[in-house]
């Protein structure tokens, strides 16, 4: 599939023009800080999830596993680093927040800087408060029949009819995706709106009938990506290799069981992108492009997505390994970067007139380490922020061939997205 379509790029115009920088590309990226937490390298804990602050001054990191295994009681840690204190220590953290147990996911509040939500290996969703260093938990939704019993592999804000509030969308292994509001008041969660995927409900795509439901029928989902363009639109993307568009406005009842729950959740799928072979780790929405998003799962490869198409436009090998996690430049419209089972990170250019190279690879110190986690600083594009099975959290400063946008490269990513999957 990959050669098809190096051949399809060959003969298209959508890269005329395009100029190629050959030059040394060991200067395109350099390692400013290598962050540490001793204790829970210790522990032999590895970085789950890095995220910034809205600031673009904070980096918050969460540790827990990424391999098999019964973690449920195993102690972890969230911690953060101000890169513009003075005096910044790069193996004591500012802050480190002990956890009673794995953290699985983390994001950063998009306006409020102090507060980080958190999805635990328990199932629980949290809310912490960094300012109050002598207890930071702000709300914890506590185990109900409401709440995730499984797993939450991502938690992310999301923005809510009340201009200015957010709250916390969460999304589990157990198949359920919820939607909690914050009473800082009353240090607690609400529950807002529940969502759940079943096996029965999902739509399948013609490219989809090879597809085979493995055990129960609840969906587990493993990724979860915001549309940036469409406030109705998520992407989900499940353990069993099932890529789907959901729907927040949806009011179909999902069939499964809701016995002792507040509310009975919905079904929001309403479109199914052709499967994947394993589970799909990562989502993201291009920020240039509305129909845009990029996946990555344990097939190694990267898969380019439109919206409005079943087949992925592009399909590139990135790692012999797992690909743990795929994000879109903040600034260049053709750039994402790709952390990898083999430890590298792949930053590739859909702008080179070879896609067998990337533009730039960022290399561990030390072979057998995955790269389990990446984020690109959204204030500061300069830095990119990389977690890894180590335990350490490297922030690496990217040139200016990786951050400044090519006169003619919001032309060449619509090009891309008009092509029609084959």
């Amino acid at each position: 599939m990959l050669l098809l379509e190096l051949v399809r790029n060959g003969r298209s115009h959508a890269f005329d023009g395009f100029q190629v920088n050959w030059d040394d590309r060991s200067q395109l990226v350099s390692c400013l800080h290598c962050l540490q937490h001793p204790i829970a390298q210790e522990q032999g804990l590895h970085v789950t999830s890095v995220s910034w602050s809205y600031t673009g001054s904070v980096i918050a990191c969460a540790y827990g596993r990424i391999d098999d295994g019964h973690w449920s009681t195993e102690r972890s840690y969230v911690c953060t680093w101000n890169l513009d204190r003075r005096g910044l220590s790069t193996t004591q953290a500012d802050l480190a927040i002990d956890v009673p147990t794995a953290v699985t996911a983390l994001c950063c509040h998009p306006s409020q800087p102090a507060l980080i939500a958190g999805g635990l290996y328990s199932g629980e969703v949290v809310v912490w408060d960094t300012s109050q260093t002598q207890d930071p938990v702000l709300a914890l939704t506590g185990m109900s029949a409401d709440s995730h019993t499984e797993p939450v592999y991502q938690v992310t804000w999301v923005a809510l009819q009340k201009k200015g509030e957010f709250g916390v969308l969460s999304a589990s292994s157990g198949g359920r995706v919820l939607l909690w509001t914050v009473d800082s008041d009353q240090g607690r969660f609400i529950l807002n709106v529940a969502y759940a995927l079943v096996q029965q409900q999902v739509p399948h795509s013609s490219s989809s009938v090879s597809y085979k439901a493995r055990g129960s029928s609840a969906v587990g989902v493993t990724s979860l990506a915001l549309s940036p363009w469409d406030g109705d639109t998520f992407l989900v993307g499940s353990e069993g290799g099932l890529l789907l568009r959901c729907s927040f406005s949806s009011k179909i009842p999902a069939t499964t069981p809701s016995e002792g729950q507040s509310m009975t959740p919905r079904a929001p799928a309403v479109f199914s992108f052709r499967p994947c072979s394993g589970p799909v780790h990562s989502i993201h929405c291009s920020p240039f492009h509305r129909n845009l998003f990029v996946s990555a799962g344990t097939d190694g490869l990267v898969h380019l997505y439109s919206l409005l198409q079943t087949n992925p436009l592009l399909s590139l090998r990135v790692s012999d390994s797992y690909v743990f996690q795929v994000q879109w430049s903040p600034t260049r419209p053709l750039v994402f970067a790709a952390a990898t089972g083999q430890g590298d990170v792949q930053i590739i250019d859909l702008g080179r007139r070879s896609l067998l190279r990337p533009a730039a690879t960022i290399k561990q110190r030390y072979s057998g380490q995955a790269a389990t986690c990446l984020a690109f600083n959204c204030q500061n594009p300069h830095l990119l922020a990389v977690g890894n099975t180590d335990g350490t959290v490297g922030v690496w400063q990217l040139s200016n061939d990786l951050t400044e946008q090519n006169p003619r490269e919001s032309s060449q990513l619509e090009q891309i997205a008009n092509q029609v999957a084959e």
